[in-house]
Parts: C-alpha cells; structure tokens; sequence
C-alpha cells in the first residue's frame, strides 16, 4: 500500500539548550565523583525521559531537603531553589551541588541588588512553578508580588509606586510578556526593568522557529514534557500563529494519529528539556506510516555553553 505524502517541517533551533545540558551534566559528573546514590532535589529538568534515565545511573529525586540523608550529596535542579535551601544544607553540613541555569541566577542576582537598592519586585511568572518558587524565595516574604496576566496588575497593591521593579520568568511566552510588562508600565511609570529581558535566549529562539514554520502547517507537535512551562508556551505560540492544531506530547507513542488524519504538513519541535533522541523517534513514526519529505527550518544557531560548578571538575 502506498504511503501518503507527508512534509514535515522540523524547527531549529529546538530541544536541549545550554541550562538543560549543564544540569544534566552536573547529575552524571556528581555520580562519576561520588558514586550513586546522588541526591537530587526536584526533577533535574521537566523531562520524564532524562529522568529516568538519570535514576537508572543512580540518582535520587526527592521534592524536599529533609527526604535527603546528610551524609550523601544533593544537586539543586536547573529551575533554582528559595535561598532558605542552600542555606538549610550548609546548617547540616551536606555537600550541595547547584544546578540552576546561570540565566537564572541573573534574574536572582537581579532581584537581589534591587532589593538591596529598596525597590518592591513585581515578578512576572507562572504561580507554583519550581523556577518561580526559587526567585520569589531568594528575598523576604512580601517583597515580590507575582503577576500572571495583565488583568493581575490592576489588582496589584504595592507599597510605594514610585520604588518598584519587575523581573520574569525565564520560560515564558514572548508574546504574553509583553503585553504584561505594558500593563505594568501603563500603571506605574516610574517601574525599572531589566537592562536585557529575562526571557532566556533558548526560550526566545525556540518560540521563534514556531513562529516561522506555524504558516506552512496543518498540525504542530511539541516534544515535551506536560510539567514543561517552555514547551507549553511553544503550543501555544504555534496556535496564537495560525495552527489549529498544536499538541504536546512526550513520547511518539503519544502521537494522535486520527487527529492527523489527512494533512499533508505537520511542525515538529522540542521543548528546552526534551533530546534530540525523542525527536528522532517521532520523526521515524512518521516515516512508518507517511512518505515523508523533511525541511530544517532555522531561524537561529546557538553556540552558548556553561561551565559546571568547579566542585565537579575537581578530583574527588
């Protein structure tokens, strides 16, 4: 039987970036220097996949601190964690290893020398997740307000509305974030952002490439996790550009094939968490059921690396 035509139009860049890779790196060195069991607090990043495969080497995921023994070390995840955590760890005398991406750590430094500086934080990011939780957590209770939406900023009750600031998370849609930063700037003029934004480069570039290849298409697959913020925000960019079909799914086996009944061109890119391998396993999915063309559609090369802590790079 003759396979139907099929172009598939693989954005890039798409998948890993340089805080994901780091993070994972930091849980395979930390087992190579220590042997297993390896702590690790929170999923390293959102990806079921890298997880298991982590836990299969001999790393332990537990949600709190106190789930980890003293006497074994503990990695934070990439997303950052509240400074009550590091310092908790240093009480009891553990070896810790933090893992939160670099341009992470920049919004913190960020939030911190405001702060220093006497300025109320208004930070815009998604209630309850890891990444938010640790940069609301780096400065004392109250001092930063967490908008979601622009409707969130007329509500907002600050202090003082000529001593504000606002940082973001660094996962979330380009689009969205501008419209609340404009809000923000509508009711209090006087607030300071940042020099350069906090949405991450990574998180930029992957919404980019949808954007480019959301014209082209019938359907959009996103390799990701559902507890992945970038990769949500990525099918949701892909629906807010013209596709009226955009999916997440982690695995191919999660694919919908009778949704895809039919169409001729299909998107596929990957969340920030989510390798290279996942995406070559959807690809030949598709190539066992369709005759299928494929086009690299690139909007962006990256070539940015980070170092790992220097704990990791020193003999054990």
């Amino acid at each position: 039987m003759t396979k139907p035509p099929l172009t598939l139009y693989l954005a890039a860049p798409r998948g890993f970036c340089a805080g994901v890779d780091r993070a994972i790196k930091i849980v395979e060195m930390a087992l190579q220097k220590w042997g297993a069991p390896v702590y690790v607090r929170h999923e390293i990043v959102h990806n079921k996949f890298v997880v298991d495969s982590l836990r299969d080497l001999g790393a332990v995921f537990v949600e709190e601190l106190d789930e980890c023994p003293d006497d074994r070390p503990v990695i934070f995840s990439a997303h950052g964690v509240p400074k009550a955590v590091p310092a908790e760890a240093a009480r009891r005398e553990m070896v810790f290893v933090d893992a939160t991406c670099p341009l992470v750590s920049k919004v913190h430094i960020e939030a911190e020398r405001h702060h220093q500086a006497g300025l109320q934080m208004v930070m815009i990011g998604h209630e309850g997740h890891p990444e938010t939780i640790g940069t609301m957590g780096q400065l004392p209770h109250g001092e930063v307000l967490l908008v979601e939406t622009p409707e969130d900023v007329a509500s907002l009750t600050v202090r003082d509305e000529q001593r504000l600031a606002f940082i973001t998370q660094t996962t979330l849609s380009v689009d969205d974030t501008v419209e609340i930063i404009a809000a923000l700037k509508a009711r209090f003029p006087a607030i300071i952002g940042p020099h350069k934004e906090d949405i991450c480069y990574a998180t930029t570039n992957r919404q980019a490439a949808v954007k480019a290849i959301a014209p082209k298409i019938d359907a959009l697959l996103v390799i990701g996790a559902p507890n992945s913020s970038n990769s949500k925000r990525l099918v949701e960019v892909g629906r807010a550009n013209g596709c009226a079909y955009a999916q997440l799914v982690q695995r191919a086996e999660n694919i919908d094939w009778r949704a895809l009944d039919g169409i001729t061109s299909v998107g596929i890119t990957a969340g920030a968490s989510a390798p290279e391998l996942l995406v070559n396993e959807v690809l030949d999915a598709f190539k066992s059921r369709f005759d299928v063309s494929v086009e690299l559609v690139e909007t962006a090369q990256e070539d940015v690396e980070f170092k790992v802590p220097r704990v990791l790079r020193q003999p054990a």
